[in-house]
């Protein structure tokens, strides 16, 4: 296992951070969000931010996706500005809630970023089909959000997101709301679906189980502000399942994400 507070390659990384900062400015006083970040991911990755609530795990996914500026260091996403890499669809992105529109169908839903992007009718339902069904919710097109459960609901948002095929997925705690065996199942397809499309994954965590099975890289951060107290390199074959969790391997590196976490609550208190 790799323990380091960045990862290094000798292929380019498709996410290049360097002693990024952001500070939030409001009425009272400046609210220091993330601190010295410097991490690189690499094409094919399945990355885990993982730390304790407030510490900036979604901050640093949505400066990724443009949604937050830094206000010092430097991000480069597929050796673009993220500015840029969100105009190219670089990313197609997994909110905490499924954030489907109630008035349009499964089907419909899945073709709104095709559309914006002016896919023609023919293939906003030929991929429409070809992602459902990857996500095994072929047969459930003329459904409604409201008729279908909430890991259903995250299925079709998951379908959403890869619809125009980008080459990456960013997520932020996708099953957090959703209860134990729900979440179990649908790791499990989120590995499935990793494997079959080959898609550089950074995915946001309060569970450190969650992340040490999904993940083949857990990037632990400390309390507010948010900094990088480790990197953890896993070593486990894409197809496992969740038997794995009883090994020996397993309880090793969640010890290990445990201790980071522990180390980085006391840093930031």
């Amino acid at each position: 296992m790799n323990e380091s507070s960045s990862i290094n390659s000798k292929e380019p990384a498709i996410i290049d951070i360097n002693n990024l900062c952001l500070t939030f400015e409001t009425q009272t006083e400046p609210v220091h969000a993330l601190s010295d970040i410097n991490l690189q991911v690499n094409s094919g990755d399945f990355v885990s931010l993982i730390g304790p609530s407030g510490c900036g795990k979604t901050t640093l996914l949505r400066v990724i996706a443009d949604l937050e500026k830094p206000t010092s260091g430097s991000i480069s996403v597929e050796g673009k500005t993220p500015n840029q890499a969100r105009l190219d669809r670089a990313y197609g992105y997994v909110f905490q809630t499924p954030a489907l529109l109630p008035w349009r169908n499964i089907e419909a839903n899945i073709h709104l970023p095709l559309e914006m992007s002016g896919y023609s009718k023919d293939e906003q339902k030929s991929l429409s089909n070809q992602y459902l069904s990857l996500v095994g919710l072929s047969g459930f097109e003329k459904k409604y959000p409201w008729q279908l459960s909430g890991g259903m609901q995250q299925r079709v948002s998951i379908a959403r997101a890869l619809s125009f095929d980008p080459d990456m997925l960013l997520m932020d705690e996708p099953f957090g709301a959703l209860d134990e065996i729900t979440r179990d199942r649908l790791n499990e397809e989120l590995l499935r679906l990793w494997e079959q499309t080959k898609k550089t994954v950074v995915f946001v965590t309060h569970s450190i189980p969650e992340a040490v099975f999904l993940s083949s890289k857990i990037v632990v951060m400390s309390a507010r502000p948010g900094k990088i107290i480790n990197v953890i390199e896993t070593n486990f074959p894409k197809d496992r399942n969740l038997d794995i969790r009883e090994s020996k391997e397993f309880l090793k590196v969640s010890q290990l994400v445990r201790e980071g976490l522990k180390e980085g609550h006391s840093d930031g208190s």
